[in-house]
């Protein structure tokens, strides 16, 4: 399941700190990087930083937004070490939970753990799109990381939980079938469709309806089904509204 895990860099300023990303995934027996508007890419600094694992730089893949690198996967779970406020909070887990429910999903659809800009860390809009928020437990009174040693560590229990699943079934709730991160996104539209339809938001002072619902169903996780019955009764409300006087 490890070819399923990706590992997605947004705009990171040093090509050193891309390259130690290829080391560690590689170390740990992960090999999808994903690179979101690299500053510098490819670099020499890069190659050099790689070591070993200049086969996991050169496959590396480049996507000009963060939407477009997990398109197709089904959970996203961001890092950052820094608190948010509450109209941006996602559901904390540490390290070994985040690790183990990425391991589970890759038995059947591509996942993604994210790692923002090395100064400023993932933005609020990038950790929305997020299903869940993981940090590393390190010392309160400086929990400060380099990305490549986070990165490093994330990894290694990524192989921890690998090998424990290795040794145990996948259980029942593990085995459904949960939407790709694209399928939500064309659910989120189609919501904020219908609620525009029937008046629910209104387009000149929407608020945070759409922030809130997304942090709802996100919470969720509706699975295919489920999802394919609100897009149903999404589209029941908009024929029922557009063809009332």
């Amino acid at each position: 399941m490890l070819t399923n895990i990706r590992i997605i860099l947004i705009n990171t300023f040093h090509p050193g700190n891309i390259g130690s990303a290829a080391r560690a995934m590689k170390t740990m027996g992960l090999n999808d990087l994903c690179l979101v508007t690299p500053q510098r890419f490819p670099a020499p600094e890069a190659e050099s930083m790689a070591a070993g694992a200049q086969d996991v730089l050169e496959s590396a893949r480049v996507f000009a937004t963060l939407d477009d690198a997990i398109a197709d996967c089904s959970m996203v779970i961001g890092t950052s070490a820094r608190s948010r406020s509450h109209t941006f909070t996602r559901p904390m887990l540490e390290a070994e939970a985040a690790t183990d429910k990425l391991v589970a999903e890759a038995e059947n659809c591509p996942v993604a753990l994210v790692f923002g800009q090395e100064t400023m860390g993932l933005t609020n809009q990038e950790l929305e799109k997020c299903h869940y928020h993981v940090s590393i437990d390190a010392n309160p009174e400086y929990p400060v990381l380099n990305v490549a040693s986070a990165i490093q560590i994330l990894c290694y229990e990524i192989r921890k939980s690998s090998l424990r699943t290795d040794s145990k079934a996948v259980n029942e709730d593990e085995e459904q079938e949960y939407p790709l991160t694209r399928e939500l996104e064309y659910f989120y539209e189609h919501l904020e469709e219908t609620l525009n339809d029937i008046d629910f938001i209104i387009k000149t002072h929407p608020g945070l309806v759409m922030t809130r619902l997304r942090k709802l169903f996100n919470k969720a996780r509706p699975d295919t089904k489920e999802l394919n019955m609100l897009r149903g009764i999404l589209g029941a409300v908009q024929k029922k509204a557009r063809n009332d006087p």
